[in-house]
C-alpha cells in the first residue's frame, strides 16, 4: 500500500508532502490545477521515462519519494529479498531528475536502473489512465488482461518452456540443413586430416613411451660398454675392484676391534656397503643380459617418431598433444556429418517437441476459455449497472496453430453488443467513445479484483460518464476499495463523494510563480468541494444539500 509521497520541484509543484490511507481516496480540483501531477510523479518512481522538462523552471533538480507498506505483499517482499534490496517493512522508491535531463533511481537507498524500478513497481501498484480504453482494443492487451485475471502462471510458464525447447531444436535442424552444403569443403579437409591420423593411430601417451625406447636403443652400445666398465669397477675387475677393497677393509676393522672395542661399530657398516655393492652388481649384470641390440626395432621407432613429429608440426601442436588433436578433429567431423538418417532423426525429435508444446497450449487454452466465460458474465452484469441495459460482453478465445507463440496459440478478442439484435463485434468497431469508456472501467474494476496488487490508481477513467452512471461507477470503485487501496482522480461529484477520504488539488500564483498544492479535506470541506463540482461557481443551499446527500449515500 502507498503510504506517503514527497514531491519537490516537479513541473509546477514546488513542494508536496502528503500521507495516503487505505480504502478509496478521491482526488479533485479545478481544471488545470494538476490533479494528475502526483500520479505522473509516482510514475517516475515506477520507472517511467524522465525528461528535463519535468524539472520546475529555475530549479536544479526534481526529486520524488514514494513509500510503500509491504504487509500482505508477498511478491514484492520476495522480489526485494531476491535482489538484496529488502530493508524492513517498508519500501521507499526515489527518483532524482536534473535540469539537464539525467535521472537516477533508488530502491531503499540503493541506486538501481529504471528497469528494476519498473519490475518492482508492477508488484506494488497498478495505474489505470484515462486512455486505458485505447489500449483495451489491442489484442495483445486483451490477452494480457485475461491471463492476469485467470492467474494461470504455471500454465503460461509451461507453454513458454515447451515453446523454447521446440524452437531451439527446430532452429538447430534448420541450421544443419542450411550449412550442410556450405560445410562440404571443410568436411573434405577434416576427412583428409582424420584419415592421416587414423592411419598413424597414435595411442594416448604413446609418444613418451616410444621416445624413451628410441633413446635407449640409439644409445645401446654406449649403455653396454659403460655398464661393463662400472661392473668391472665394482665386482669383475681381476686386479682390483670395490668389492675386494671393502672385504679387505672389513677384515682390517675386525682386527682393530680386537685391539680397541670403541671401533666395533665400524665393521658392520662396511659389511652393509659390501652387500649393497653385491646387489648393485647383480642388477647391473641382469640389465646387461636383458639388453637387446635390435636394429629393426630401432628403425621402426625412428620412423614412427618422425611421422608423429611431422604430423604434430602440420597441426601446430606438440607431439604429445597429437592424440588429443586427433580426438578433437573426430568430434568436429562428427558434428558436420549431416546424413539423411541423422536429419530424419532430428526431424522426429523436433516433431516430438512440437507435440509437447501443443499439448501445453491446449491446456492453457482450456483455462482461458473457462475464465473467459466467468468474465463474460461479470462484465455483462457490470455493463447493465452502467446504463447499458442491453449490452453483452464476450471474450472469444480462438486456438490457431498458424500463430504459435511463447504465450500459446490463442487469439483473444473482446467482443461486445450494445443494442438488442446487434451481433457481437470487436470492441473497437462497435462501442462509441462514451460506451468504450464505461466498458473499459467495468473491465478494469472487475479484473482488478483478481490482481494481487495492493494499490490501484484510476486517473480520470470516468471521462464521458455522468448522472446515475457516475454514481454506479463511484460505488463500484468504493466496493473495490474495501479490499484494496484505491486512488481515483475524478471531476465527478458522484464519484468523489464515494471516497472514504478526499484530497483537493489547487493551483496558486504568487509573485509570478505558479505552485500546485494538495490537502486532505475534512467533512465540511468535502461538502463544499462536492458542491463546487455540482454547481460550479454558484453554490446554493440546494447545491450544498445535494453534496451532503452524496456523502451520506457514500
Amino acid at each position: 500500500m502507498l503510504t506517503h509521497m514527497t514531491i519537490a520541484n516537479f513541473a509546477i509543484v514546488k513542494q508536496l508532502d502528503f500521507e495516503l490511507m487505505a480504502g478509496m481516496t478521491t482526488i479533485t480540483g479545478e481544471t488545470g490545477a494538476g490533479k494528475s501531477i502526483a500520479i505522473d510523479a509516482l510514475g517516475l518512481c515506477l520507472g517511467d521515462r524522465a525528461e528535463a522538462s519535468m524539472v520546475r523552471p529555475g530549479e536544479e533538480k526534481a526529486e520524488i519519494n514514494a513509500t510503500f507498506a509491504l504487509e500482505n505483499n508477498t511478491a514484492a517482499r520476495r522480489w526485494l529479498e531476491d535482489n538484496e534490496l529488502m530493508d524492513g517493512e517498508e519500501c521507499i522508491l526515489r527518483r532524482v531528475i536534473t535540469k539537464e535531463g539525467r535521472s537516477r533511481g533508488f530502491i531503499n537507498g540503493s541506486p538501481v536502473p529504471a528497469s528494476q524500478q519498473r519490475a518492482l513497481g508492477q508488484l506494488l501498484i497498478n495505474i489505470h489512465g484515462q486512455h486505458a480504453h485505447q489500449q483495451l482494443v489491442k489484442p495483445e492487451h486483451q490477452l494480457n488482461m485475461l491471463d492476469q485475471y485467470a492467474g494461470h502462471i504455471a500454465l503460461i510458464e509451461k507453454a513458454q518452456a515447451r515453446y523454447q525447447t521446440w524452437r531451439q531444436s527446430h532452429n538447430h535442424l534448420k541450421s544443419l540443413i542450411q550449412n550442410r552444403d556450405n560445410n562440404m569443403a571443410q568436411k573434405q579437409l577434416l576427412e583428409y586430416q582424420v584419415k592421416e591420423l587414423n592411419e598413424l593411430n597414435v595411442a594416448e601417451g604413446e609418444f613418451e613411451q616410444i621416445e624413451e625406447e628410441h633413446k635407449r636403443l640409439s644409445n645401446s652400445s654406449e649403455l653396454a660398454a659403460t655398464s661393463q666398465q662400472v661392473l668391472d669397477m665394482l665386482f669383475d675387475g681381476e686386479e682390483v675392484n670395490v668389492l675386494q677393497l671393502l672385504q679387505t677393509a672389513s677384515h682390517k676393522l675386525i682386527e682393530l676391534n680386537e685391539l680397541d672395542s670403541q671401533l666395533a661399530h665400524l665393521a658392520p657398516m662396511v659389511e652393509e656397503a659390501t652387500i649393497q655393492i653385491q646387489e648393485t652388481s647383480g642388477e647391473l649384470r641382469n640389465y646387461m643380459e636383458s639388453m637387446e641390440m635390435d636394429p629393426e626395432r630401432f628403425h621402426y621407432l625412428d620412423e614412427r617418431l618422425g611421422r608423429v613429429m611431422s604430423l604434430a608440426r602440420k597441426h601446430y601442436v606438440q607431439p604429445d598433444e597429437l592424440y588429443t588433436k586427433h580426438q578433437q578433429l573426430l568430434e568436429e567431423l562428427s558434428s558436420l556429418d549431416c546424413s539423411d538418417e541423422k536429419l530424419e532423426e532430428l526431424q522426429q525429435q523436433v516433431d516430438a517437441e512440437k507435440e509437447k508444446y501443443l499439448t501445453a497450449c491446449e491446456k492453457l487454452s482450456k483455462s482461458r476459455q473457462r475464465y473467459a466465460k466467468e468474465l463474460n458474465k461479470k462484465i455483462t452484469s457490470s455493463m447493465h449497472e452502467l446504463s447499458m441495459e442491453h449490452g453483452t460482453f464476450c471474450i472469444d478465445v480462438s486456438p490457431s496453430e498458424t500463430q504459435l507463440t511463447p504465450r500459446g496459440f490463442d487469439r483473444v478478442d473482446f467482443l461486445v453488443s450494445t443494442n438488442p439484435g446487434q451481433p457481437l463485434s470487436p470492441l473497437a468497431k462497435v462501442a462509441s467513445g462514451g460506451e468504450l469508456s464505461r466498458i473499459s472501467l467495468a473491465i478494469q474494476v472487475i479484473t482488478a479484483q483478481k490482481v494481487d496488487t495492493p494499490s490501484l490508481i484510476f486517473d480520470e477513467v470516468d471521462v464521458g460518464i455522468s448522472g446515475p452512471t457516475a454514481a454506479v461507477v463511484g460505488k463500484l470503485l468504493r466496493q473495490l476499495g474495501q479490499s484494496t487501496q484505491v486512488m481515483c482522480v475524478t471531476h465527478l461529484p458522484q464519484v468523489a463523494g464515494c471516497g472514504h477520504q478526499q484530497m483537493f488539488v489547487a493551483k496558486k500564483t504568487q509573485k509570478g510563480q505558479t505552485e500546485t498544492r494538495m490537502k486532505l479535506l475534512d467533512s465540511d470541506a468535502r461538502v463544499g468541494e462536492l458542491a463546487r463540482l455540482l454547481g460550479g461557481s454558484e453554490i446554493t443551499d440546494t447545491t450544498l444539500a445535494n453534496a451532503r446527500e452524496l456523502l451520506i449515500a457514500a
